[in-house]
């Protein structure tokens, strides 16, 4: 084998659940083919960045390492196709993915690792820092982490008295419409991370983030709780498809 050989051979090895499996060097037509295809993509993504390759070519790549020896457009093309845009793909439960042929676990692996490191980014630029400042790249995690959600969940970003993140905490999940929040549970995690002020979020699976008449009754029940504490609540939102809803700005706090 060749040294270019070899390193073809390492580079497209991969460790996954403590079995190696390794794709050998091209060995006809159609091998050729999908490495000389693999290789104009990561040459224009390395020249130009995501805005030179569309979605479905960002998720070709993203497949590459799940699917050694196939080729991947086509479970691209499929997954955007059941889905909708880049994020539904992520974002789908493993359930969900599984029903497109030719996702497997190795593939739900990948998407689900790519899904995390996004949130982490997200999560990076918020966490440690005064809220109320950086509120754009607050409303940006929350659109990452609970835009494309199937079912509702209800998270409680707890501040210290300088308004800085010290926790980011999912205190349920419910169905499609509906999770249970428990105001007193709320609090008296407040109290147990010594916060000073709340900022409740919670998203709406159906797109539509307007408030229902439960999520304004309970906004009020935990507003309440907190107040006889000496806990202020700075914000709800309500996380839509493609926007937000601020109880504040809507003038129900």
């Amino acid at each position: 084998m060749t040294d270019q050989g070899q390193f073809q051979f390492a580079e497209e090895a991969q460790r996954f659940g403590g079995a190696v499996v390794v794709t050998p060097e091209p060995a006809g037509g159609a091998d050729l083919h999908r490495h000389a295809h693999r290789a104009r993509l990561r040459q224009r993504f390395e020249q130009g960045g995501a805005d030179a390759v569309p979605d479905y070519e960002l998720l070709e790549m993203v497949l590459f390492r799940a699917l050694p020896r196939g080729d991947t457009k086509p479970l691209a093309k499929a997954l955007l196709k059941r889905f909708g845009d880049l994020n539904h793909v992520l974002a789908a439960p493993a359930a969900r993915l599984k029903e497109v042929g030719g996702v497997g676990d190795r593939v739900v692996f990948e998407l689900k690792l790519v899904q995390a490191l996004g949130h982490r980014m997200a999560r990076a630029r918020i966490l440690k820092r005064p809220i109320l400042s950086s509120w754009d790249a607050l409303l940006a995690y929350c659109q990452t982490a609970m835009a494309h959600r199937d079912l509702e969940q209800f998270r409680v970003l707890y501040l210290d008295r300088k308004n800085v993140l010290i926790a980011d905490e999912a205190q349920g999940e419910g169905t499609v419409d509906h999770v249970p929040v428990y105001p007193r549970e709320v609090v008296k995690r407040a109290l147990e991370l010594n916060a000073s002020a709340l900022i409740l979020v919670h998203n709406h699976p159906s797109g539509d983030p307007q408030p229902s008449r439960a999520d304004i009754d309970m906004t009020f029940a935990i507003r309440d709780a907190a107040e006889v504490l000496g806990l202020v609540l700075h914000d709800h939102l309500v996380i839509g498809k493609a926007r937000e809803v601020s109880f504040r700005a809507e003038g129900y706090l």
